[in-house]
């Protein structure tokens, strides 16, 4: 990640695109909804966005025609839900190839599917259940995040197995050999990720408990609750 531009066999580039497309319009909906139904989410969607483009423009050049690094995609999708991070994931991916050439238009669609769709959906996923389950809010962030991260890698490496296969074992060999390259490499930054994220997350609870609430990510009892009188206080 970032699949270079034209390292993908056209055949391939167009089948990713049309696999991502699907999740990118109704992300757009999505966006669109929260927008005009809660136009003070604006600052945090532009700040989500924003955290996005920064972490995964840190690219640290590896083998094969991509590149290592974060993702950032796991804060929004927690705040916002992953529909979401798929528009502000591929806006990211269109910036970056366009003016970083990071990336590239004809590998957009791959890019998009593997960084702007399984990833927030991966770390999503992961969130929610630790939640479910009673988990800190801050290990499933970090939990999320890290999963988002790490999935994003796993796919890139199913991605390059499939358009270039071993030419002894075929697929299983090329994943093998694509994913020791990418996921297993990823683990470390997969980790700094989520640990950055909880950084912001706890910032976000100190400043916008108002906002995480009626996103759903603070129960209200926990957000709203007033401190306790002291003992003896006669209540007004």
């Amino acid at each position: 990640m970032h699949i270079a531009e034209g390292f993908l066999p056209p055949a391939h580039a167009v089948a990713w695109g049309v696999a991502s497309a699907p999740f990118v319009v109704h992300g757009a909906r999505s966006l669109i909804r929260e927008v005009r139904e809660h136009p003070e989410s604006t600052l945090l969607l532009g700040a989500s966005g924003a955290f996005t483009f920064v972490l995964s423009a840190l690219k640290l050049p590896s083998v094969t025609g991509s590149c290592s690094h974060p993702t950032g995609t796991g804060l929004g999708a927690i705040l916002f839900r992953p529909p979401v991070m798929a528009v502000l994931g591929t806006i990211t991916l269109l910036f970056q190839a366009l003016l970083l050439a990071h990336g590239g238009l004809t590998t957009l669609g791959a890019n998009v599917f593997s960084m702007a769709v399984v990833g927030p959906w991966a770390g999503y996923g992961v969130y929610r259940v630790l939640r479910r389950s009673g988990a800190p809010l801050m290990a499933a962030v970090f939990c999320g995040a890290f999963a988002a991260d790490l999935s994003t890698y796993c796919v890139t490496s199913v991605q390059l197995a499939l358009a270039f296969p071993d030419p002894g074992s075929g697929f299983p060999g090329g994943l093998a050999k694509f994913g020791s390259i990418f996921a297993v490499t990823q683990i470390p930054l997969a980790v700094s990720e989520g640990l950055l994220t909880v950084l912001v997350m706890r910032m976000l609870v100190r400043s916008s408990k108002g906002e995480l609430t009626r996103l759903g990510v603070l129960a209200a009892s926990v957000a709203g609750r007033k401190p306790a009188e002291p003992a003896g206080t006669v209540a007004r």
